[in-house]
């Protein structure tokens, strides 16, 4: 976590992108908030909840590993602040 306060919510793009099997997702909360960091597949499923908890000001860095899925396209979205006030959903490739 950085010690800088982002000015405002963030979910980047994950990197690499297509990825095999392991890729890295970034965030950043500009106040203190619930998290919600889901992962789903082109049907919608819920594949995992990397993220699902408090966290303070800042950014942060995720892993997403992905071994045991099958190819494809994947979805993450962020749910963040007070009544989900940041919601935010980002494309990602599996190539194997």
């Amino acid at each position: 976590m950085d010690n800088i306060a982002p000015a405002q919510y963030i979910l980047s793009q994950n990197f690499p992108n297509p990825f095999n099997p392991t890729t890295v997702i970034n965030y950043a909360l500009p106040t203190n908030s619930f998290v919600s960091l889901k992962v789903y597949n082109s049907l919608g499923q819920e594949v995992l909840a990397l993220v699902n908890e408090m966290k303070q000001v800042g950014s942060y860095k995720v892993n997403f590993n992905a071994t045991g899925l099958p190819s494809g396209v994947y979805y993450y979205i962020i749910r963040a602040g007070n009544n989900n006030e940041f919601v935010k959903t980002n494309k990602m490739l599996l190539l194997k």
